[in-house]
């Protein structure tokens, strides 16, 4: 199969400063804006990316490409869960996997975090990095708390669990989240205009090859699945049950070819056993190796999802777009919705009334619409290592 890789490059043309940073502005003093300095005068550039979960793997491609530009030293680790491991493979990046998942029974998934952080904690005393980032890693930020390592923690999802006690230096996330409801500390909240997809969308590029692959042909309305995450703890069991009425309506429709992007190798097995006569007369696909999100997404006429990633992923390329994620809605979903760009499913009768199964006319390429957020996170991020902030240019655009 052809790696398809985002390119990792600066653009000129896009405004380059899209956050709103909700902090006073700080003191000028010199003391309190001077370079942070390591031994000898050197200023220290070591930036730990932890990566949590499967969609932080694409996030952070092509983060990880401009900070390697700066001739920043990058510590990389990963998580083994979901497809992780599956997709640092695909992509050939170069990250040490430590730890697990461990379900979704909440007392275990506190003592998986606390193992894993133990876990860390050696690399991270070796390397002793001047910032640690992530997509919300618990571990990590228990870990750097206790040796007093900088984080900055991006998210996109407020109804996510919260740990106060471990709160992050800074949180990064759309401004169509209110500041509070991610952080008690609004003054430590860095807001930018989009979705984070923005970050890694505009630099994919298509590769029609994936259809012959796949054994879809022209004439297939193809459909992306994506199943709820049945081990999250915000999954509902009226996710599951609303998955199962798609999958069985859609195989109900002419010429439509349902393609199910699994979570996990578990989540794999199961939806090979719940739909195996499905799968036989080849009405749904189920792929037996990690394949590119992007690249199914943008050649699918309607995408279908139970996750928020890949309905934001969607919703950037422009793809016809319905979510059938039936936990809390999150502020950017919402958004999406009011805005038209994508359309909530909440039940089966939904799927008559809302679900328009017609081929989508596809542009020749995809819209940028990035606003320059990667541009400005990495900025961010450069900020921290050089004066311990964010930079105080950045504020309302």
């Amino acid at each position: 199969m052809k790696k398809v890789l985002y390119p990792m490059r600066i653009r000129s043309n896009v405004r380059t400063d899209p956050f709103r940073w909700t902090r006073p502005q700080p003191s000028t003093d010199s003391a309190a804006i001077a370079p942070r300095r390591g031994k000898g005068g050197s200023k220290k550039r070591v930036v730990w990316i932890d990566i949590d979960n499967s969609p932080h793997v694409p996030f952070f491609l092509p983060i990880i490409g401009e900070l390697r530009n700066r001739a920043i030293e990058l510590v990389l680790t990963a998580r083994d869960t979901y497809q992780v491991c599956d997709l640092i493979e695909y992509f050939s990046l170069p990250c040490r996997v430590v730890g697990r998942h461990y379900g979704k029974n909440k007392l275990l998934k506190v003592l998986g975090n606390c193992v894993r952080a133990a876990e860390l904690l050696p690399i991270a005393i070796a390397k002793r990095p001047d910032l640690a980032i992530s997509h919300w890693s618990r571990s990590q930020v228990l870990v750097s708390k206790s040796l007093a390592i900088p984080t900055l923690v991006m998210h996109d999802y407020e109804h996510s669990t919260k740990t106060w006690f471990i709160e992050p230096d800074w949180i990064l996330m759309p401004d169509v989240i209110p500041p509070r409801a991610m952080s008690r500390k609004g003054d430590r909240v860095l807001q930018y205009h989009g979705l984070k997809e923005d970050v890694y969308v505009p630099g994919f590029c298509p590769d029609p090859s994936i259809l012959r692959q796949l054994g879809l042909s022209g004439t297939d309305l193809v459909v992306t699945l994506r199943p709820p995450a049945t081990e999250a703890h915000y999954h509902s069991q009226e996710g599951g049950v609303l998955f199962d009425d798609t999958l069985r309506f859609l195989s109900e429709q002419p010429d439509v070819r349902a393609v199910v992007l699994p979570r996990s190798e578990k989540q794999k097995q199961e939806i090979r056993e719940n739909y195996r006569e499905l799968i036989c007369s080849e009405r749904v696909i189920v792929p037996e190796q990690a394949i590119d999100g992007l690249n199914m997404i943008w050649f699918s006429d309607l995408v279908i999802s139970g996750g928020g990633t890949m309905n934001r992923e969607a919703a950037a390329l422009g793809v016809p777009v319905y979510s059938i994620f039936r936990g809390k809605i999150g502020a950017v979903d919402k958004y999406l919705a009011e805005t038209g760009r994508l359309v909530l499913i909440e039940n089966g009768n939904d799927l008559r009334t809302k679900l328009r199964l017609a081929h989508w006319r596809r542009p020749e390429r995809p819209t940028d619409t990035s606003n320059g957020v990667l541009e400005s996170i990495v900025e961010s991020v450069v900020s921290i290592l050089e004066y311990g902030q964010p930079t105080p240019l950045m504020g309302p655009s």
